[in-house]
């Protein structure tokens, strides 16, 4: 089974002169890109894959039953904060670029969709595109500023890689069509004398899941939106960092503007509304001036588009030179209420162990996750209806990853933010949207090693859904996941890896799913002979 991955990728090293596989131990050799190769069974029943098997995976594991094969080449920026494996020093001018395909045969899941003529539903079997294009991205850094275009998976920043997921980019849905700029790592603050540093970048976007939402919408109720662009920034502050007592406070931002919104009542489409996009909008997406024209709402006070973020914090406190503790809080917000943290306790509140090294436990993360208070229960503004004289508003019922004229915050039915708010795929009767956003619950994961090639991960989660704030649950909704793994990084083959995990859900939330998962990856530096 290795062999369909390991020859043809060794044979490319071969043919091309100057260049060879193995990673260099001195300076005689430049690390020119790394190849990376996979294949993934995963069988179970339930009508989804387990949530720990599908979340957090940039929306590669859906179905119940499939099998998956992957091929990346990948040469990330040289010295940068996020992406540097061989530590190589950053250079004044670098390069990277990304491509990663993806081939699956998967089971499918029934979804309704309203059939106008004969004026009753039919089940439509759906699963994911056969092929799919995953990444396609190129870049460039200049001294600390870096450009890149195209499809790449987000890594966030503030949250562990353990964690149940960032509350506005995690790791679940795949990546969305971008143009970003900003710093390649934190940079010095000038006078600060080290104390303090800051990264930041901006992207904008267009989604490309227009398809996707057509073939999945059951045209009946609600309302769906096709070619969306979007608009994404953060800005973070590192203090005192290799001291101590370390810390980095921050923002993320994110807006959806733009696209065309169709509305449909009992099966008929009454209303069609494009929202064309100029240049302005890009500008008003990165600053929510409040107020203008619109077709929707006319000379009224709003912000056009969906807008969300959060704000990030957390403490670090290194315990020798290689453990350290951290706590850190991601507080979400939907407008300015959730920014004046008008909405209590709401947030991803968690506690991370880090061991530095190889131990039977090497990390743990334990969190607490709260979106019930969403800025109160009530949303009104006095511009909503044209004839009201109600002078008084209220800025609550948040309704977070919701908008009114906006499907949600996910691509491809995945929630961008974060899993533990259930994604609108799990959806069959074709509803677009968030449908248990008013979460509370918990998080606990760690991994360790068994062996210096055995490597073990457990996760578990435990939560509770009052529906949303405004389509209440009639009776609250409960899910209990868990996950057991286990990687082995077989001696006898450098760099490749055999991993396997089992997982469970059980409630009315996911419904009870239970599956398993094989992973065989290998991966391939490729260095060139100076």
């Amino acid at each position: 089974m290795a062999s369909r991955f390991t020859i043809p990728l060794f044979l490319l090293s071969a043919c091309i002169p100057g260049l060879h596989a193995q990673p260099a131990e001195n300076n005689d050799s430049t690390h020119l890109f790394d190849i990376h190769a996979a294949v993934t069974a995963n069988a179970g029943t339930g009508n989804f894959a387990p949530y720990y098997n599908m979340s957090e995976h940039y929306g590669k594991i859906q179905q119940t039953n499939g099998i998956q094969g992957f091929i990346e080449i990948n040469r990330p920026f040289l010295g940068s904060y996020f992406h540097n494996s061989y530590k190589a020093p950053a250079k004044r001018f670098d390069y990277g670029f990304g491509a990663e395909a993806m081939a699956e045969y998967t089971s499918s899941t029934d979804y309704l969709k309203y059939n106008a003529p004969t004026g009753e539903f039919e089940k439509i079997s759906r699963h994911p595109g056969r092929i799919s294009l995953r990444q396609l991205w190129a870049g460039v850094k200049w001294r600390s500023l870096h450009l890149t275009a195209g499809m790449r998976e987000h890594t966030p920043l503030c949250t562990p890689t353990l964690g149940s997921g960032d509350l506005v980019y995690s790791r679940n849905a795949r990546p969305i069509p971008q143009v970003r700029i900003g710093f390649a790592d934190f940079q010095d603050i000038p006078f600060t004398n080290g104390w303090v540093q800051i990264f930041g970048d901006i992207s904008y976007g267009r989604f490309a899941d227009s398809d996707y939402l057509e073939s999945h919408y059951n045209y009946y109720n609600s309302f769906i939106t096709t070619g969306v662009y979007m608009q994404y920034s953060r800005i973070y502050f590192n203090i005192a960092q290799g001291r101590r007592f370390s810390g980095t406070i921050g923002m993320q931002h994110a807006t959806q503007f733009g696209g065309t919104w169709h509305q449909y009542r009992q099966g008929e489409e009454w209303s069609v509304i494009h929202n064309p996009v100029h240049f302005k909008d890009f500008i008003n997406a990165f600053f929510p001036w409040s107020g203008g024209s619109s077709q929707v709402q006319g000379e009224t006070d709003y912000f056009n588009g969906n807008h969300l973020g959060s704000w990030d914090l957390r403490l670090n406190y290194a315990i020798d030179d290689a453990k350290t503790l951290s706590v850190y809080l991601q507080s979400p917000w939907e407008d300015g209420s959730g920014i004046g943290k008008l909405n209590g306790f709401d947030g991803v509140w968690g506690i991370c162990y880090l061991s530095g090294t190889q131990p039977a436990v090497s990390q743990i993360v334990v969190e607490y996750v709260d979106l019930t208070n969403q800025s109160g229960p009530s949303h009104w503004a006095p511009g909503d209806y044209d004839d009201s004289d109600i002078p008084g508003q209220a800025t609550g019922a948040d309704d977070y990853y919701n908008n009114y004229m906006y499907d949600g915050w996910a691509n491809y039915g995945m929630a961008i933010g974060s899993p533990f708010v259930k994604s609108p795929v799990y959806n069959t009767d074709g509803y677009l949207r968030f449908t248990d956003n008013r979460v509370r619950g918990f998080h606990i994961a760690a991994e360790g090693y068994i062996s210096k090639a055995l490597q073990w991960q457990a996760m578990f989660s435990f939560r509770t859904s009052w529906g949303t704030p405004m389509l209440p649950a009639i009776e609250k909704r409960r899910d209990t996941s868990m996950m057991a793994g286990i990687s082995w990084a077989i001696p006898k083959v450098k760099r490749l890896t055999l991993s396997g995990q089992l997982a469970f859900d059980t409630g009315e939330l996911y419904g009870d799913n239970f599956g398993g998962m094989l992973t065989l990856r290998y991966s391939l530096p490729v260095f060139r002979k100076k």
